[in-house]
């Protein structure tokens, strides 16, 4: 799976062997500070998805179509109602606080967690075995697209509706309501989240206050609901209407989506704040507004929007506006995270290069990639107003959460085994529990394919294919620059014994080769003939952690005559600045001055006629995605008056 970079291209993943380590505490990550303002943080970035889901989730499982219940539903009834309640009390525990906090959480990269977080931790990567499970979390991370693009909609859309139960006369307004809330957040997302983010957790607090307060009273009209706590109704459930009850599971499932959010924000808060909201706040406050739905529809019978219904009419248009902004923040964590993602997938050498424009100057975690934004927006907006309705929305809402949340366990489970050494009678039983959680809820979803599942697939399987594309493609190109490769001290004697004219200055070869000597110098030197006076040969070293320590990061070593190799170790939440890079070498004896100091790179132009065992397609949309990726000058914080660009072909 690893790959050496070519000159000017993004860096490849060294996934080299990781060293083991034990179960470790995420604390020691970012998640620095006093415990309650993280706690309160938290319930804004990490808690924003499964924190609306009472929104739609419950109302899915009773929804009717022509009044009768929807393929995918149940009819009203006592025991149906305690039947799914019970699922979603015991869906919310053991996947949620079993699985997620109390295990998946533990297997944290440097505090640091997600797909790609977990995928670094697997060592011993050139074994078939861990490779599989490489290419199994690879598509996982790459199913979180899928719900990224449908989150921010089905979650605006569902708030939105709140205003067709205070008045029908509003029908026709809920979708461009929807669609201008939208187009506002992805617009605003280049001026960062730093100032909004400071109140995403006060109001997180207040919506989780209110929606527990509703639940209530709800509750205390009929408290008999409390009964559904009972495993018992579960399984009565599927006791006596056992394919009905399996496929409503493709419905309860959107009371924990969110739990993939969960562990990929950990880095931000530390795992203990994580669960002090998780228990505090937002477990019961989750319970109590369920359950309180549920009392409604005991008491009542159907009702098209339960969750609304027991809001009292007097702050009926306040509920929207609080349920509105709830699911901003709420799409706002996945927008955020979707860029997260990106640049880790960059870094590790899966994607291409992207904008990475950094919005804050105190919090490196802050970014913005334009490509991602809009691209997000299009296809979202794309949903909203093809499908219409929230509920329309949830049925395609699932395949990819379930997913990526199976992945998950399968991950987990060779990081445990490989990396902690866990025995297999150990971590085996887990995976088993895992499983027994996940692979219910993803057949259910995989029912709700053609009524708009496939959109996430689709979107996932697209991802899958450029990730693995973009990584084959570079591991090809850097074997065929390997093959010619010529030892750095080679060259040395060469330039001895012909001493070619040197001018004033310093070049800077970018190479992907911490070790030869760059193709893009011997093509410098083979038409230009010249030489500057320092020649500086930089690597930049992808590394399988979130950030280098500094004292780790940089290291400098004189060649002779005039050539230094510089070797920068980056973490796979780090975007190299090659700029800032020089001026870190002055510290190990490196001095350039910017005005005085060129950048040579290589541009490769790819040909697709060669003997290369990549199938056509691959090298055609390899060719494609490297002809249109962010120019290394951009990339690399290089001034774009000193980059010289040497271009070459190369036949795959």
């Amino acid at each position: 799976m690893s790959a050496l970079m070519s000159d000017a291209s993004a860096p490849a993943a060294r996934l080299g062997p990781a060293p083991p380590s034990p179960v470790s505490s995420p604390e020691h990550g970012h998640g620095h500070g006093k415990l309650l303002p993280l706690a309160i943080g938290a319930l804004g970035i990490v808690y924003g998805d499964i924190g609306t889901s009472p929104l739609y989730a419950l109302k899915e499982c009773f929804a009717q179509i022509d009044g009768q219940p929807a393929p995918h539903a149940m009819a009203v009834g006592h025991d149906s109602v305690l039947g799914i309640l019970s699922l979603v009390f015991w869906a919310l525990t053991l996947v949620v606080a079993v699985k997620y906090l109390s295990f998946i959480t533990r297997a944290d990269n440097k505090g640091e967690g997600g797909m790609f977080a977990l995928l670094a931790l697997l060592p011993d990567r050139q074994r078939k075995s861990t490779a599989v499970a490489v290419m199994v979390g690879l598509f996982g991370a790459s199913l979180l697209y899928g719900e990224g693009v449908i989150t921010p909609g089905v979650s605006v859309l569902s708030a939105v509706e709140g205003l067709g139960v205070a008045t029908h006369a509003m029908d026709s307004f809920i979708v461009p309501i929807t669609v201008v809330i939208l187009l506002g957040l992805f617009l605003v997302q280049h001026r960062g989240t730093g100032g909004i983010g400071r109140v995403f957790g006060p109001v997180m607090f207040v919506w989780f206050l209110v929606i527990a307060v509703l639940g209530v009273r709800s509750i205390a009209a009929y408290p008999a609901v409390l009964e559904a706590i009972n495993p018992y109704w579960g399984f009565q459930l599927f006791r006596t209407n056992p394919w009905h009850a399996f496929v409503v599971l493709g419905s309860v499932v959107l009371c924990i989506t969110g739990g993939e959010a969960l562990y990929a924000d950990m880095g931000h808060f530390g795992a203990k704040a994580i669960r002090v909201s998780w228990y505090a706040m937002v477990f019961p406050s989750l319970l109590l507004n369920y359950f309180g739905q549920g009392a409604f529809l005991l008491a009542h019978g159907w009702v098209e929007n339960p969750f609304y219904e027991i809001v009292p009419r007097v702050v009926l248009y306040p509920m929207v506006a609080l349920a509105t902004a709830a699911t901003v923040i709420a799409s706002q964590a996945l927008i955020s995270g979707a860029f997260s993602l990106t640049r880790q997938a960059v870094q590790l050498g899966f994607m291409p290069r992207v904008t990475i424009v950094h919005t804050s100057a105190q919090n490196a975690g802050q970014i913005y990639v334009p490509e991602v934004n809009y691209a997000l927006m299009m296809a979202c907006l794309a949903l909203v107003v093809i499908f219409q309705k929230s509920s329309a929305l949830t049925a395609a809402y699932g395949i990819a959460v379930t997913g990526a949340m199976s992945i998950t366990s399968f991950v987990f489970y060779f990081v445990a085994t490989r990396n902690w050494k866990w025995p297999a009678w150990k971590a085996a039983p887990l995976l088993l529990l895992f499983l027994a959680l996940d692979i219910p809820f993803f057949l259910a979803n995989t029912l709700k394919f053609f009524q708009g599942g496939w959109v996430p697939t689709v979107i996932g399987v697209s991802m899958f294919a450029l990730m693995t594309t973009w990584k084959r493609g570079r591991a090809e190109l850097a074997g065929r620059f390997n093959q010619s490769l010529m030892p750095l001290s080679a060259l040395l004697e060469d330039l001895e014994a012909t001493k070619p004219f040197r001018v004033r200055g310093t070049a800077v070869f970018m190479s992907g080769n911490s070790e030869g000597t760059p193709p893009v110098l011997l093509h410098h030197l083979k038409h230009n003939q010249v030489l500057h006076r320092q020649v500086v040969l930089l690597s930049i070293v992808p590394r399988d952690i979130p950030t280098v320590p500094k004292e780790e990061q940089i290291e400098v070593i004189e060649q002779g005559n005039g050539f230094f190799r510089v070797i920068w170790n980056s973490g796979f939440m780090e975007t190299p600045n090659v700029p800032q890079i020089l001026i870190r070498a002055r510290e190990h004896g490196l001095v350039c001055e910017p005005s005085t100091t060129s950048y040579f790179l290589g541009r490769e132009t790819l040909l697709t006629s060669g003997k290369s065992p990549m199938m056509l397609w691959r090298k055609l949309l390899f060719a494609f995605v490297s002809r249109n990726a962010l120019s290394a000058t951009s990339y690399f914080g290089l001034p774009p008056g000193r980059v010289v660009e040497l271009g070459m072909q190369v036949d795959l």
